[in-house]
């Protein structure tokens, strides 16, 4: 009779070992799981947001200013019930942002879970992306044009950014060469605002040769940000008459 208690309590024993190995394997497997949510540095996020292929989504409550680029806005506590607005592929990259990390955070994990594989979380939010690029700046610094037809010309666009908390004018919009021809809309760009820059490249202007071949030129922009005056771009072309 004892001997076929020992044998009760040592299947019990066993039955209870296994049953908290298992709960401590999904555990594991949960903890696995939300490290698969990799944290992105705010001064590291223009690498994200300017690569081809990355969806970029906004998840803050209420809605905010988006960052340039994003693709989608799903509230943080509602994106299982939003899965159409994101990728289908789920090994597509998402980058996904808040103001200040902290429903990002949530969000991503919850991605995780629903099976996307590639899940990264801009650490800080908005707040910290515009603290650590803080400025005004011409984007992108330089465009390559590639060959330019001699009589055609070229149409191409840059943004200028004001990642400052005060509103800024425009003063001079000019370009190196009256060949260069820069326009905007808008002069006035609010605070964590950008606009479009639009640029008329008219090489056959001169009546000559001088616009002919490997060429350089810019355009500045002068404002009335005191720390921030003079700003410019370039383009680059290979002009050919065809």
């Amino acid at each position: 009779m004892m001997l076929v208690w020992l044998l009760v309590l040592v299947v019990l024993a066993v039955g209870w070992l296994m049953g908290r190995g298992a709960s401590e394997g999904l555990e594991d497997s949960d903890r696995v799981g939300r490290e698969k949510v990799v944290a992105v540095k705010a001064e590291d996020a223009d690498e994200w947001l300017e690569r081809d292929g990355v969806f970029i989504l906004d998840v803050h409550t209420p809605e905010q200013q988006h960052l340039a680029g994003t693709d989608a806005f799903i509230p943080y506590d509602q994106v299982a019930e939003n899965v159409n607005k994101l990728p289908e592929d789920k090994g597509v990259p998402i980058l996904v942002y808040c103001r200040s990390g902290s429903m990002s955070k949530i969000a991503a994990e919850k991605l995780v879970e629903m099976g996307y594989r590639k899940v990264f979380d801009l650490v800080g939010g908005v707040q910290a992306y515009r603290e650590s690029h803080a400025g005004v700046l011409i984007k992108p610094e330089r465009v390559d044009l590639g060959e330019v037809d001699y009589v055609k010309g070229a149409e191409l666009e840059f943004r200028l950014v004001n990642n400052t908390p005060t509103e800024l004018t425009v003063t001079r919009l000019t370009g190196s060469c009256s060949c260069t021809i820069p326009s905007m809309e808008e002069v006035t760009v609010g605070a964590y605002e950008e606009v479009p820059v639009k640029v008329v490249f008219v090489p056959s202007v001169h009546g000559d040769d001088s616009d002919l071949g490997d060429l350089t030129r810019q355009i500045y922009i002068e404002t009335d940000n005191p720390n921030f005056k003079n700003l410019s771009a370039e383009f680059t072309a290979i002009v050919k008459r065809k």
